[in-house]
């Protein structure tokens, strides 16, 4: 089914030779038609049931989409055939991109990752648990007794940020520009691939200067902080290079300032319209922390790419070296065929199959931080707040992109006071 964007500016590519004219779908994923419905309902109705595995868009620079679940796993998980040489659209942006290690396939990426392996790992996540929920418990304590916040911007806009700053040991008040970074590498603005490169490339560019001096007054340091951890750590014997340092400490800015932010705000509003599920994680422990997967599989907010390795045929359609593939990893989690009723949020359910932390040899290194902060977030909530729902005018306003984001999360409650 393609979606028809009338009256749109933004650019539109030519269709190569080697695309099949019934396999062009105009889907835009930076501007997806019925996203005003929700992020995840406005993917799903670009991809109903029959549509090809693979489909190719005049949007963004042009490229390839997986549109199911088996499709984003296959790509997700053959570096040889699919290279993370370029991961971000459109293309043009995505080769200014100059994180580590995700652009790296095997064997370059492979001492990177272990770094960040050794960095996050679940021991160490788990020595911090009581800080986390330290921070999570005082944030909400700031709104508890008023009755209502805007969850989004109170809350999950601010706890995996506090989070992260504390880890890596820095301050604050430079939150609003890391953040801004963040936006304009995830939901670059403009108009065509040039104007969006070069937002995206203002935010690498950002990044970069911001590590610079933080990367050279802790070489040789010998400080607990996540960033001293990863500055001072070898690749194949040898010290980090100054570059590939700055890459690697701006991925981990990028991924603890803006995805688990805006998962946070998705899996709040369908637990505030739907109260049986809030008393189910309220009134059992242990069914509260094995939902954070379940909600992992059915809000994933990234839709990263994949560039085609070398010509091939795949999915009865040809590739050219050079081509992208979108991975929307919502197609996965929302896939019907592999998760019996996908829109269902299941706290029963045991098979759990997505790609929310990607997958391959780039598969999520922060996966146990997020998990641990988001059955963090539900036990210290309702701890204070057991019972509540959207404010009757809320109007949620969401936004597609690399990695999708939602704003106008109004909740109310009865303060404990007057309960």
């Amino acid at each position: 089914m393609a979606t028809k964007l009338d009256n749109d500016q933004r650019a539109r590519a030519e269709r190569p030779s080697h695309v099949p004219i019934d396999r062009v779908y105009e889907i835009d994923m930076y501007a997806l038609e019925g996203i005003e419905a929700g992020y995840h309902e406005a993917w799903k109705q670009v991809a109903p049931a029959g549509t090809p595995d693979l489909v190719w868009t005049p949007f963004t620079g042009g490229h390839w989409i997986a549109m199911n679940g088996e499709t984003v796993k296959d790509v997700y998980s053959d570096p040889g055939r699919f290279s993370s040489e370029v991961i971000f659209l459109p293309k043009e942006a995505g080769e200014l991109y100059q994180l580590v290690p995700t652009r790296m396939d095997p064997p370059e990426h492979t001492p990177y990752r272990k770094s960040l392996d050794k960095g996050l790992s679940l021991a160490k996540i788990r020595k911090v648990e009581d800080q986390v929920r330290q921070v999570a418990g005082d944030l909400i304590d700031k709104f508890a007794d008023r009755g209502e916040c805007d969850f989004a911007a109170e809350y999950a806009g601010t706890f995996p940020v506090h989070v992260f700053m504390a880890l890596a040991d820095l301050p604050l008040e430079d939150v609003p520009l890391l953040s801004k970074f963040a936006r304009q590498m995830t939901r670059p603005e403009g108009n065509s691939p040039e104007e969006m490169a070069a937002d995206l490339q203002a935010g690498n560019d950002g990044f970069f200067g911001y590590v610079d001096p933080i990367i050279r007054a802790r070489t040789g340091g010998s400080g607990e902080d996540l960033i001293t951890t990863m500055v001072n750590t070898e690749i194949n014997g040898a010290p980090i290079e100054h570059q590939k340092a700055q890459g690697l400490i701006s991925l981990l800015l990028l991924g603890g300032l803006d995805t688990v932010v805006n998962f946070l705000s998705f899996f709040m509003i369908h637990l505030a319209r739907h109260p049986e599920l809030v008393e189910e994680l309220r009134t059992d422990p242990i069914k509260l922390k094995r939902a954070a997967e379940e909600m992992f599989r059915r809000f994933p907010v990234v839709s990263e790419a994949r560039m085609v390795a070398r010509d091939q045929e795949y999915r009865g359609v040809t590739l050219k070296r050079g081509d992208m593939i979108l991975l929307p990893t919502v197609l996965h989690g929302l896939d019907e065929t592999i998760n019996a009723e996908p829109w269902k949020l299941d706290l029963e359910r045991r098979k759990i199959d997505h790609s929310t932390f990607g997958g391959g040899p780039h598969r999520c290194a922060g996966m146990h931080l997020a998990r641990m902060e988001v059955i963090v977030t539900l036990e210290e909530w309702l701890k204070r707040i057991p019972r509540f729902r959207l404010k009757d005018d809320a109007a949620p306003t969401y936004f597609s992109g690399i990695v999708a984001a939602v704003e106008n999360v109004p909740l109310t409650w009865a303060p404990a006071k007057s309960a």
